[in-house]
């Protein structure tokens, strides 16, 4: 836990990224209940509506700023749009990202290129755009959402565990220069476990993947996402509030966590079970 102050939410203003539903959207209603302003971005127009008119039904301000998050044009015209509209920015919350199933032999370059756009380069353009005016702030708190797979890198994810790697690397630096050059400005990094969100489902296969192998990994999501986006975001917004330095979300990042500490090299003798589609 970390030993500065905790953050107040009350009136905060925060920006959330991937708004429109899963862990993104949750997060932004938790925000909202304890009475944050939210800047809300999505490039799905219609859900984040329905995001953001969920949390006006909260009583808080609420934007709506439609747009690609690969979009680095976009990305820099974002911090006036919402300093003119909110008037200052406490917490930047970096949550969108998809998925890409395959290995590093079937995914593509292009392919591979495309995930870390929105999974990596969106956090890193996000961070750069919003911290001058989160450093005029009292109080202020970066929330860089990687995984559990930023804590393990198992067959089939090369491109989106690298990716989550990197966002772990990321903000752990960016928190230690913040810190060195004695700014107010706090980070936290985030590894949700298995959560019920439509990122699976929905994530794109490398086109070369044969269909078997697509059907098997669908097995293993289907066994393995079990909290809901409701109670992660729990965990993630009281931990904001306290300022965490490292939040670890669902019984099943604790494990892995755990495990990876204890296994560091051999850990996927362990997992290799855990993550068949029979369980065996």
């Amino acid at each position: 836990m970390s030993s500065q102050p905790t953050l107040s939410l009350k009136d905060a203003v925060a920006v959330v990224t991937g708004a429109a539903g899963g862990i993104g959207g949750a997060i932004a209603l938790n925000l909202a209940r304890r009475g944050c302003r939210l800047a809300l971005t999505d490039y799905k127009f219609e859900p984040l509506a329905q995001t953001a008119t969920a949390a006006r039904a909260a009583g808080v301000e609420v934007s709506e700023h439609v747009f690609d998050i690969a979009d680095a044009h976009a990305i820099a015209a974002l911090p006036d749009l919402v300093q003119a509209r909110h008037g200052r920015v406490s917490i930047l919350v970096n949550c969108a990202g998809v998925a890409l199933g395959g290995t590093f032999a079937q995914v593509s370059l292009e392919e591979f290129e495309w995930l870390f756009q929105i999974n990596f380069w969106s956090v890193v353009r996000m961070t750069k755009a919003f911290l001058p005016l989160l450093e005029r702030d009292a109080e202020a708190q970066i929330v860089n959402i990687s995984s559990v797979f930023g804590l393990i890198g198992p067959p089939g994810q090369c491109a989106y565990s690298a990716s989550k790697f990197a966002v772990r690397g990321f903000s752990e630096v960016v928190r230690h220069e913040l810190n060195l050059a004695g700014k107010h400005v706090g980070v936290t990094i985030v590894h949700p476990g298995g959560v019920r969100t439509g990122i699976a489902k929905n994530a794109r296969i490398a086109a070369t993947v044969p269909q078997a192998d697509v059907d098997r990994m669908q097995g293993v999501w289907d066994k393995l996402l079990r909290d809901s986006p409701d109670s992660v975001a729990e965990t993630i917004v009281a931990g904001v509030e306290r300022r965490e330095k490292r939040i670890v979300c669902g019984g099943d990042a604790t494990r892995v966590d755990v495990i990876q500490r204890l296994m560091p090299v051999r850990y996927w003798n362990f997992f290799r079970k855990k993550m068949s589609p029979k369980g065996k």
